[in-house]
């Protein structure tokens, strides 16, 4: 009896869009399709965004094939309650996202967290492959973290393995969602940046508008952007200090953002413990496909 090919469906879910995926057996693109993420209209209106994706990448598999389906969100599902915890959509905190969805679609999959999703897929087939072992960053609207061991992504015992976002940086810093002040996620995730700099200026910026006034000159832009890069140095030095890895790998919107490779990595020197730091801090090389991929590759075998 020849083999029944495998297809796998991966979906993105972010705070501003939701992204399907779905690969044929030799990880080949068959469908991509974006949505814009209905955050506003709260958490039955995501539910049913993510669903119909899911039946849309269904519908292409081949009758007779089966086919994987795995969801990556900002957050993590509790290994003991199956609530969504410690999402920056806060509209998913403590809600049965994948019970809810296996029921709405009859069929297993799996939930991880966007930052593992990301990281595997650049381990696999972005610039962190061939490294050992690799730290995955996000930093976008919120900052995330990831880590690879030998191809594998851990989650750990408790599934935050990697969460570095929020270790509290200054504990006297800003208040954050998970209930903690000066998480490292208020000040190098474009949307700490900008509440800080809102609250110190009295004015608000985009995190786009702050790079560009800071490249000019702009006095309150430049004060705010050294900040973040002295920011970005103190936690990844700190990361590196811990875990020693072999490879760092960014993404997420920020970046994109060239300073972090230059000036950024010079903090990151100044604050990690060794006089002669050597591990590189790679950009993505996978852009914003990485989290979608990552969800493709981890999904739960199921019949379509």
């Amino acid at each position: 009896m020849p083999a029944i090919e495998q297809y796998r469906i991966g979906v993105d879910l972010g705070g501003t869009k939701t992204e399907v995926v779905l690969l044929d057996p030799q990880d080949v693109v068959v469908l991509r399709k974006r949505r814009e993420t209905p955050l506003l209209q709260g958490y039955h209106a995501m539910l049913e965004c993510v669903a119909d994706l899911v039946r849309e990448g269904a519908s292409r598999v081949p009758a007779g094939g089966r086919c994987t389906v795995g969801i990556g969100i900002p957050g993590s599902v509790d290994a003991v309650s199956g609530l969504v915890r410690n999402a920056n959509s806060v509209c998913l905190i403590g809600r049965p996202l994948q019970t809810d969805l296996e029921r709405l679609l009859n069929r297993r999959i799996e939930v991880r967290n966007d930052a593992d999703c990301f990281t595997l897929a650049e381990c696999r087939k972005g610039a962190g492959a061939g490294y050992g072992l690799v730290f995955g960053v996000i930093m976008g609207t919120g900052c995330g973290g990831g880590i690879s061991i030998d191809g594998v992504v851990r989650e750990g015992p408790h599934r935050i393995c990697g969460e570095w976002g929020h270790f509290s940086l200054d504990p006297s810093g800003a208040p954050c969602y998970c209930g903690n002040r000066g998480c490292i996620e208020t000040k190098i995730s474009g949307s700490g940046v900008e509440a800080s700099f809102a609250a110190r200026y009295g004015e608000s910026l985009s995190m786009e508008e702050i790079v560009a006034g800071a490249r000019l000159g702009e006095p309150r832009c430049a004060t705010a952007f050294n900040a973040f890069l002295d920011d970005f140095g103190r936690s990844l030095g700190g990361i590196i200090s811990i875990l020693d890895p072999d490879a760092v790998v960014l993404g997420g919107g920020l970046s994109n953002i060239d300073e972090l490779y230059l000036a950024g990595v010079e903090r990151v020197r100044h604050y990690a413990f060794h006089n002669d730091l050597r591990t590189p801090v790679l950009k993505h090389m996978l852009g914003d496909s990485a989290g979608v991929f990552g969800a493709a590759w981890i999904g739960a075998v199921a019949p379509c």
